[in-house]
C-alpha cells in the first residue's frame, strides 16, 4: 500500500546530531507514523510517533533529545536527533502504525568516538 524510504544514518560522535527522513510513496495526511530503532541482539521498540493531528509521543529515553515532525505535502516524516549517545546506536525504521502497516528497510545509526 506504501513504500516507505529511510535516509540520513551514519557516523556520528557522542553529542552530535543527525536528522533521519522516512519519504512515503503516497500521501501520509491522515496516517500515524513512527519511528522505531533494533540494536544488535535486541528487539525492535518504538523510538516516536506522530498522529495525523501531529500529536506526538516519545519513549522516555528520547525525551528532550529527539523530535519527530511530518511535513504532509511532502510525504515526509523526520526524526531530529541531538545529544546523541552510543546507546542510541541502532538501525532505525520508519513505519506506518495506523490505519495499516507498513516498514522501510532501515537506516544504520552509529555513535562513537
Amino acid at each position: 500500500q506504501v513504500q516507505l524510504v529511510e535516509s540520513g544514518g551514519g557516523l556520528v560522535q557522542p553529542g552530535g546530531s543527525l536528522r533521519l527522513s522516512c519519504e512515503a510513496s503516497r500521501s501520509i495526511f491522515s496516517i500515524t507514523m513512527g519511528w522505531y530503532r533494533q540494536a544488535p541482539g535486541k528487539q525492535r521498540d518504538l523510538v516516536a510517533s506522530t498522529s495525523s493531528s501531529g500529536s506526538t509521543n516519545y519513549v522516555d529515553s528520547v525525551k528532550g533529545r529527539f523530535t519527530i515532525s511530518r511535513d504532509n505535502a511532502k510525504n515526509t516524516v523526520y526524526l531530529q536527533m541531538n545529544s546523541l549517545k552510543p546507546e542510541d546506536t541502532a538501525v532505525y525504521y520508519c513505519k506506518v502504525i495506523w490505519p495499516f502497516t507498513a516498514w522501510g528497510q532501515g537506516t544504520q545509526v552509529t555513535v562513537s568516538s
